[in-house]
């Protein structure tokens, strides 16, 4: 699939499907359900009137261990299984491993579809094998009428919209803006998947107890799935979900275990020393490169600032055998030291070939001997994650022999360029197409042949303990100097009172000693008249 079927990202727009086209492609619609006969009833009649073509869609009913057993009503072309294991994704399981269609469409049993929504779901399945199609719920109020009626929204309305998918919907330009969640649209009440993605993802994890929806949903978008909300999809959901009703103790609940098993989820993942079961990246080392470099490489790797991380070691680990009367001249001593220093490392695991879990978001490709520093991983990922990339090559050496490099791939975008690729074609440049590609200097982002040890937890913690000491040193040394300037700027305070004050008085000083000059200039000239007009009449006498 080339040119205008190769989505960007999730910017989904490329595809633009065709508003009349041939229908061919076939689909199961899953139902599973616990009581409720009356909203089964409703949501079969609604079913029965899909503008989509009959003959190509098939509706599998899966009885959860209802008590009264539920029926079928007359003329229906669903069929009906029982599924005794309780719970929703087994219930949903029991109707996938039934399913033939080309797409699988999850409904719940109180969802009741508008006429033309299975058809607005498959426009879009056409245009693409890797969609994930989820319509418009509105939740009603109404009360349940006997018989379905033909308008659906006089019958309904008013209804709430579901809120939450909305807002993600208005605040992503409709997902198209590449967000880092878009699998939260993949809940079950009204949701279509390529069957081939759930092939590629697998089933719902019955293990979970909340939030199977959202699992899988993970699991779609790392075998490359695109996430579609469509609006001309519309159904009435009857009533409020369980979660509109209890909302922080389920989410309660379903974060418990879905930490465990969505990566993405960073907030529920700030334990600086936790283990989950799919770790945020594998690291990929060739194990038979050396015990030195092998070490140098994995320690690095596991002191590092992201411990989120599994190492993968690949090496003939099943054949080896250890020679135990001369150990020293074992032609397989390397990869003897190698298995014996990581046998019980629970974040290191030995493996035949370079085999990771598909759920794994991001995988590092490491040569032995090359070894990060403490925060190299972390800034590649950061890289990735903001610009959106499938790949981060990153040179570490360049020579007349070839070039040395790792390699930071996306999981999710080497799944979706599989999908895409002509046979033969370049898989690099696929995912450059769909997701994006970069080289760095390994340089820059700290690789080095020559590790410093790494300083280990406690030394970590002694380093932070004096990190801390010092800054409150520090802080301490700051309220003394802001005492100061306080001080300071009261004693300049007063001593500009002072001046003001002084120079108030230099002014009355040099007032008065006007003053008195004046009194003084006007004596001298008093005093000289007097004198003269005395001379004058002694000179006349």
């Amino acid at each position: 699939m080339t040119g205008r079927g190769r989505v960007r990202g999730n910017d989904y727009r490329v595809l633009a499907p065709e508003e009349h086209f041939t229908p061919r492609l076939t689909v199961s619609v899953v139902i599973p359900a616990y009581g409720g006969q009356d909203k089964l009833d409703l949501v079969l009649a609604a079913l029965a009137r899909q503008t989509y073509p009959a003959g190509l869609t098939e509706i599998i009913v899966v009885d959860n261990g209802s008590s009264p057993p539920l029926r079928l009503p007359a003329g229906t072309a669903a069929r009906l299984v029982v599924c005794e294991r309780p719970g929703r994704a087994s219930a949903r399981n029991a109707g996938l491993a039934l399913a033939t269609g080309d797409v699988v469409h999850w409904l719940d049993s109180d969802v009741v579809l508008t006429p033309g929504a299975v058809e607005a779901h498959m426009r879009w399945h056409h245009a693409a094998p890797y969609l994930v199609v989820t319509g418009y719920l509105r939740f009603t109020g109404a009360p349940l009428p006997a018989v379905l009626p033909d308008d659906l929204e006089a019958a309904f309305e008013p209804a709430e919209p579901h809120a939450w998918i909305v807002d993600l919907v208005e605040r992503t330009d409709g997902l198209t803006d590449n967000p880092q969640r878009p699998f939260s649209l993949h809940v079950g009440g009204a949701t279509s998947v390529s069957a081939r993605l759930i092939e590629a993802a697998g089933p719902m994890d019955e293990d979970l107890i909340l939030g199977q929806d959202t699992e899988l949903g993970y699991r779609l978008a790392q075998a490359g799935a695109v996430f579609v909300p469509e609006p001309a999809a519309r159904a009435y959901h009857l009533g409020p979900t369980m979660r509109m009703r209890d909302k922080q103790p389920i989410d309660r609940v379903s974060h418990a275990f879905v930490a465990d098993r969505i990566p993405a989820y960073r907030w529920l993942r700030g334990h600086p020393g936790r283990q989950w079961k799919v770790p945020y990246v594998t690291v990929v080392v060739d194990g038979t490169r050396g015990y030195d470099d092998v070490r140098a490489s994995v320690d690095a790797v596991l002191a590092g600032t992201v411990p989120d991380v599994s190492v993968l070691l690949t090496g003939p680990w099943s054949a080896l055998d250890r020679d135990r009367r001369a150990p020293l001249q074992d032609p397989d001593l390397e990869p003897v030291l190698v298995h014996g220093h990581y046998l019980h490392e629970g974040r290191v695991r030995l493996a035949e070939k370079a085999e990771v879990d598909p759920a794994v978001p991001f995988v590092l490709h490491l040569p032995a001997g090359w070894a990060p520093a403490e925060d190299t991983l972390a800034r590649l990922l950061d890289l990735a994650r903001d610009d959106g990339l499938g790949l981060v090559n990153v040179l570490l050496h360049e020579s007349a022999d070839g070039v040395v490099a790792a390699r930071l791939e996306r999981t999710s975008a080497f799944a979706r360029a599989r999908i895409v690729a002509a046979p033969g074609e370049d898989l690099d440049d696929v995912v450059d197409e769909v997701s994006g590609v970069a080289w760095v200097e390994g340089e820059t982002y700290g690789f080095t042949t020559e590790p410093a040890a790494p300083q280990g937890r406690r030394g970590a913690y002694r380093a932070r303990e004096e990190a801390q000491a010092e800054a409150a040193r520090l802080a301490k040394e700051v309220e003394r100097l802001r005492g100061q300037v306080t001080k300071w700027r009261e004693e300049a305070g007063r001593w500009r009172k002072s001046t003001v004050e002084l120079r108030r008085e230099v002014g009355t000083l040099r007032r008065q000693l006007t003053a008195v000059t004046r009194a003084q200039q006007g004596l001298r000239t008093l005093v000289s008249t007097t004198m003269r007009r005395a001379l004058r009449k002694r000179l006349r006498g």
